[in-house]
């Protein structure tokens, strides 16, 4: 007998989604990551949740609802990851004409789901209007929308936490080396330096840019015929101080999107571009950078030089699919052999709904429970998206000396999960030492037991963001805390 039905390499948001999705059909699964969860493309996305005007504006009505339809099935099962936000796209006289961004828009609207809508979009006058007081001159008229935004990242760790809690078999900083296939697979498989075997009944690659190299080497078949592309995003100090993401049309007819980043900064992207060489190596090109600032200079009122990037987000994924889909997955079951699985490329959206489809290309070959995540709140998530600041507020009664932005950034982190952290903490001393303004020695314990944190970056970059704030003298702190620190045994590895 085999030790796990399903196998599943990379550990980006296809594969936890994945992991998540079969462990709660009864399915014993394991997952695979050579580095970090989230550690490649699913933490340098646009942290878009929509249907994408870009997609609707090519007439793609069918993926646009498809997109929404899932947009409100992130907002009910991850409330403190996933938040509405309202977008302004303002009216450029040498782009698309205001009639049709109005068209455009009164479809979006028409295509999200009835129930547990946000807000319709409008048209306002921002001419003495705050959203109107970053823009150059003569910005009269912007176009006003819903959609949302997630903190990609910490998605991708939750949903591997809800994996885990259902029996999944997470483990990070696990490379396979070896693959042979038979009626069943055997895997080789080097974790944290130790090498062990590993036999699966069914195996499942979602290993992003990975994949090509995995096929060729370890599998001995043609690489899926899927370019890959490299997407980048640019962080600068915040542009503006209305709590919107500014939709910016420039002049090649991309859409530029500048969102609130982390309270005093905007993330500006993204742009594209075809990609060769190692995905574990992903620079952004001065060109790209170059771009996004003058695309943001055209509308904002301050001009955006290079110079004034503090960091650079980028990612290789591949790009698959039909024009009418986001991702394709194949699926290989000839001649007897053992199931394989290929989940390629694919936007944030559509992550969980690409997984379930996946997983469900099984079950011919296990008994299953019927598709669940889509009614499941992720870990923290058990609350209405529209009772978000209730959550905060009910954190700074329990726990006093936080103050509004932490308990802001906690509650988005944790949700209704925060006791795990900050346990009964009467006062900030409690949580133990302090790694800047806002980190402490307890969320650093319970990243390492409870999400798989290792190193600094891993907790910095990924579980949080508050590497674009912490000092130096802090950082190295932090460094010399978790090397001496001995994660709980009752991680799940």
């Amino acid at each position: 007998m085999a030790d796990y039905d399903l196998a599943i390499i990379g550990g980006g948001l296809n594969g936890v989604c994945m992991a998540r999705d079969a462990a709660g059909r009864g399915l014993r699964v394991i997952l695979l990551e050579q580095g970090d969860l989230a550690g490649a493309a699913s933490s340098a996305t646009s942290r878009l949740i929509h249907g994408d005007l870009a997609v609707l504006e090519r007439r793609r009505v069918r993926r646009v609802r498809a997109a929404l339809a899932e947009r409100t099935t992130w907002l009910a099962i991850a409330p403190h990851l996933v938040r509405p936000w309202r977008f302004a796209i303002p009216a450029h006289a040498d782009e698309r004409t205001p009639g049709l961004l109005r068209l455009g828009l009164l479809l979006y609207d028409r295509l999200g789901p009835r129930s547990g809508s946000l807000p319709a979009s409008e048209t306002l006058d921002v001419t003495h209007h705050p959203l109107g007081v970053a823009l150059k001159r003569p910005f009269g008229t912007i176009f006003e929308y819903s959609d949302c935004l997630a903190d990609d990242s910490r998605l991708v760790v939750l949903t591997a936490v809800d994996a885990a809690a259902r029996g999944a078999d997470i483990r990070t900083g696990a490379r396979c080396v070896r693959i042979e296939r038979g009626s069943f697979w055997r895997l080789s498989v080097v974790d944290r330096g130790h090498r062990r075997p590993i036999t699966t009944r069914a195996l499942a690659l979602a290993a992003g840019a990975w994949t090509p190299t995995l096929m060729e080497t370890l599998l001995r078949m043609p690489p899926p015929r899927a370019p890959a592309v490299q997407v980048s995003q640019i962080i600068v100090p915040r542009l503006f101080d209305p709590d919107n993401v500014y939709v910016l049309q420039n002049s090649d007819q991309r859409l530029i999107y500048a969102s609130p980043f982390e309270r005093d900064f905007t993330l500006i992207g993204s742009v594209s571009r075809a990609f060769k060489g190692d995905p574990a190596i992903v620079a952004v090109d001065a060109r790209d950078v170059a771009y996004l600032c003058d695309a943001a200079s055209r509308y904002f009122r301050d001009p955006l030089s290079p110079s004034d990037v503090i960091r650079t987000v980028s990612g290789a994924n591949l790009v698959a699919g039909t024009e009418a889909e986001d991702g394709a997955i194949s699926f290989d079951a000839k001649g007897g052999k053992a199931p394989l699985i290929a989940v390629l490329g694919g936007g944030l959206t559509t992550a969980r709904r690409r997984a379930e489809r996946a997983v469900s290309r099984l079950t011919p070959f296990y008994p299953m429970t019927p598709r669940w995540t889509a009614q499941a709140p992720l870990p923290g998530g058990a609350f209405a998206w529209d009772k978000f600041e209730n959550e905060v507020d009910a954190a700074r009664e329990r726990w006093p000396f936080l103050t509004e932005p932490q308990a802001q950034r906690l509650v988005g982190a944790y949700g209704t999960q925060l006791a795990d952290v900050l346990g009964e903490a009467k006062d900030r001393a409690a949580l133990g030492p302090a790694f800047g303004s806002e980190l402490t020695a307890a969320e650093v314990r319970y990243l390492m037991a409870r999400e798989w944190a290792r190193f600094p970056e891993d907790v910095l970059w990924r579980r949080t963001k508050l590497g674009l704030t912490m000092q130096p003298a802090d950082r190295d702190a932090l460094a010399a805390f978790m090397a001496d620190a001995t994660p709980s045994t009752t991680q799940a590895r």
